[in-house]
């Protein structure tokens, strides 16, 4: 996790060197949207939950609960989910931690890279490093944290669709 964090992160710096300050600063900027500041809070709180769950779990059970071809998957899936987000953040300079549109930095739309085969890469990569985790900390429980996690990122990714549609230049042609 934190070797693919780093990595994604260090990598998209080298190519936008502005994206990590607009990433660590995003949340305090006025234009980003009130209901994205309650989501990423959600988002982050079952983040956290997530390795706690199954790390209670693992303690009381004491036993692997999945064998080596399901953690194998699960770290492909992984390491998929990674990339992929690494992927869109060095493709999209515009890729902040919140849903604002970045009128100060010129925002447009991004259509190269993985943008070109879907229009939120990143949350896509998102989901397949949720789904792989249960997997690799065997843990039955924390597939329901990772439920929850998933059920608000496709509720917050359908919200910054609706926003991009209204809001950002050229968005609505490419959605479509």
């Amino acid at each position: 996790y934190i070797v693919g964090f780093i990595v994604g992160r260090w990598l998209a710096a080298r190519k936008h060197p502005d994206i990590l300050a607009e990433r660590a600063s995003s949340l305090e900027k006025e234009d980003t949207k009130p209901w994205d500041k309650k989501l990423v809070a959600l988002m982050s709180l079952f983040g956290l939950l997530t390795p706690a769950v199954a790390g209670v779990e693992v303690l009381l059970n004491g036993q692997p609960i999945f064998g080596l071809p399901i953690k194998v998957a699960a770290f492909l899936f992984l390491v998929a989910g990674y990339v992929l987000g690494s992927y869109a953040l060095i493709a999209n300079r515009f890729f902040s931690g919140v849903v604002r549109i970045q009128t100060d930095r010129g925002q447009h739309v991004v259509d190269s890279g993985p943008y070109r085969w879907m229009r939120h890469p990143g949350y896509a990569g998102a989901m397949l490093v949720y789904i792989a985790t249960p997997f690799l900390l065997d843990s039955w429980w924390a597939i329901l944290t990772v439920v929850l996690s998933s059920a608000v990122l496709v509720y917050r990714t359908s919200l910054e669709d609706k926003t991009l549609h209204e809001e950002l230049e050229g968005y609505r042609e490419y959605a479509d």
